[in-house]
């Protein structure tokens, strides 16, 4: 692992919005696969589970050169991709219009449907599902390249597969007045007087890269003790500034990843923890290197040498790397590391680290309001001063840090409900899945990371 520093990275903002396309989203976001009785592959011979997979790999390759052509239109798309180097150039040199890509995808779409894996291994059956959802995604985001407005609530459940819960300031009030008892008194409103506490755990900017090499390797160590990691994985880490975001895993293939830690405002010390296990182990890191190594490489299923961002794969994603933090740090012992390793490593003073990690646990219960700041300023109700305050009173963020979320939003749109929709799914799935044991609870979690998953085949 390497760590560099970037000053200045260029900010990164989407493309003028293009004429809307004269496109049948509904049609394509409501379809229902539907098997014709008699089906070429009604027997499950060799012959048949061979066309079965030629079918199955061609509409894979045209999905992801469609994710491809996409791309085109949006540079933030296409996450990652590390397939075959022509298939992006003919992406870059084809130009194709949305109104093309939307009525390709939506003939992929229908011809998905037809397939018939009536006898079909359970995974197989999976990576239907998996293009599927994934196309229909694909539809709706097109669809909103070409200037559609849509409901938050439509436009979150076609990209990402989920309902999205809904939540009125009167949900927080307990937990606020919690947060109210515990914060120290003093003069300014609650968010002021919570500031001026957590100033107490800024990690100076010369240890910040020391404190999160320290908690990189301990989080590999504790992921490596259940999952096996490709024997050549690794990661470098840049440090940057102008960017909307706290931090991101770009993907390079190979299990090679570079990931980037946002320095524009302080570095508290309970985020090295949450970032570099979302960030690196078990989650974004760890998740697709096994996604290349067993399905890309292992079955050959090209739909996974490209992740396109407004998918339902990054709800998985996000819910995986959210609920990570807790495999790889369970019950107490997040607290305890970030005790006797971290506030060392920082120079803090740990007297107050016991009050300092109660409030962090209420607060973070307070973000679920960032989902109603969200749809309060992409569906109108609100301005990006309005939607500032909303996030200041309701979570209980500084000014600064209420404007960078704004300007999360108004650069990835509905994305937001992924970290927290994608959470509370993949802790009720294992939850609900009678692991009795960490070993057990670690299995889990590997299938899912590595086998094709959609939200709501997870949903109980």
């Amino acid at each position: 692992m390497s760590i560099r520093y970037f000053k200045g990275i260029r900010p990164v903002f989407f493309p003028a919005m293009m004429t809307a396309c004269s496109i049948f989203l509904a049609v394509l976001i409501s379809a229902v696969c539907l098997v014709p009785p008699g089906s070429a592959f009604a027997s499950e011979d060799a012959s048949t589970k061979s066309d079965r997979e030629s079918m199955m790999n061609s509409i894979a390759e045209q999905y992801v050169k469609l994710v491809l052509a996409a791309g085109q239109h949006d540079p933030m798309y296409v996450d990652a991709y590390y397939g075959p180097g022509e298939w992006k150039t003919q992406a870059e040199e084809g130009q194709q219009s949305l109104g093309e890509l939307s009525s390709e995808t939506g003939a992929l779409i229908g011809r998905l449907c037809e397939a018939d894996l009536s006898g079909a291994d359970e995974i197989v059956k999976l990576r239907r599902e998996y293009l599927l959802k994934q196309l229909k995604a694909l539809a709706m985001h097109l669809s909103v390249l070409g200037g559609a407005k849509h409901p938050f609530d439509e436009e979150s459940r076609a990209l990402y597969d989920i309902e999205v819960p809904r939540y009125t300031e009167d949900d927080f009030k307990k937990i606020m007045e919690e947060v109210e008892a515990l914060v120290p008194e003093g003069e300014g409103t609650l968010p002021e007087r919570l500031e001026r506490f957590r100033k107490n755990f800024i990690i100076p900017a010369d240890r910040v890269a020391g404190v999160f090499t320290a908690v990189i390797d301990e989080a590999r160590k504790r992921t490596k003790k259940y999952i096996s990691l490709p024997d050549d994985e690794s990661f470098d880490v840049e440090f940057v500034t102008g960017v909307s975001w706290g931090a991101y895993n770009w993907y390079k293939g190979n299990a090679h990843s570079l990931i980037q830690v946002n320095i524009d405002l302080p570095t508290y010390i309970d985020a090295p923890v949450g970032l570099a296990a979302h960030e690196g182990y078990p989650g974004h890191h760890v998740y697709n290197a096994l996604l290349e190594q067993h399905l890309s490489k292992e079955r050959g299923w090209v739909e996974y040498c490209v992740y396109p961002l407004y998918s339902p794969q990054s709800l998985i994603a996000e819910g995986t790397a959210n609920y990570g933090i807790e495999m790889a740090f369970p019950g107490d012992e997040r607290k305890k590391f970030e005790r006797e390793v971290l506030y060392p490593l920082a120079g803090l003073d740990p007297s107050n680290a016991d009050l300092y990690d109660r409030i962090g646990r209420l607060t973070k219960k307070l973000s679920y309001a960032r989902m109603e700041a969200a749809r309060l300023y992409l569906e109108g109700e609100a301005d990006a001063e309005e939607t500032a305050e909303y996030l200041s009173r309701n979570v209980l963020l500084s000014p600064d840090r209420a404007r960078k979320v704004v300007d999360f939003f108004e650069q990835f749109r509905t994305y937001i409900v992924n970290y927290y929709v994608g959470y509370d799914l993949i802790k009720e799935h294992m939850e609900g899945c009678g692991a009795e044991s960490a070993e057990e609870s670690w299995k889990e979690f590997e299938r899912i990371l590595s086998t094709p998953q959609v939200p709501s085949g997870l949903k109980k």
